[in-house]
């Protein structure tokens, strides 16, 4: 198996590095930044221990921000998917209900019981009355 290994680029006679300038030791954007916060001045006489907990409640704030996005948007992929879920039951609502109006029409349930015989009456209905003490 092969290896990975790092190549050094060898600067030129020319005193001109073969890469770019940002890859040269000293030159990038963070070893800049390193020397204006001066950083290996906190690492001198190794970690700095008064200062871990207060990276480690940075740490765990950080964590609860990440937790607390992922589950937002999963929350909302959800809400969004019941919406959809809700116009569609919406729509077979609206469906279903003007089939049963239009089923439940005189015209129409007198023709679906004139195959099990039953005719349509002609008379009007008419009101019963029932006087007290008459009966």
């Amino acid at each position: 198996m092969a290896e990975n290994k790092l190549k050094v680029e060898e600067k030129k006679s020319n005193g001109r590095s073969t890469g770019s300038s940002a890859s040269a030791p000293g030159t990038g954007a963070f070893s800049g930044i390193e020397k204006k916060l001066k950083l290996e001045n906190y690492f001198e006489e190794g970690f700095p221990v008064q200062h871990l907990p207060k990276i480690i409640f940075v740490m765990g704030l950080c964590l609860f921000y990440i937790g607390n996005t992922h589950y937002a948007e999963k929350t909302v992929r959800k809400i969004n998917h019941v919406q959809t879920e809700v116009e569609d039951l919406r729509a077979d609502y609206t469906t279903m209900k003007s089939d049963l109006m239009f089923a439940s029409k005189q015209s129409e349930v007198a023709r679906k019981v004139n195959e099990f015989g039953l005719q349509e009456s002609l008379k009007p209905p008419f009101k019963v009355v029932v006087e007290k003490g008459e009966y």
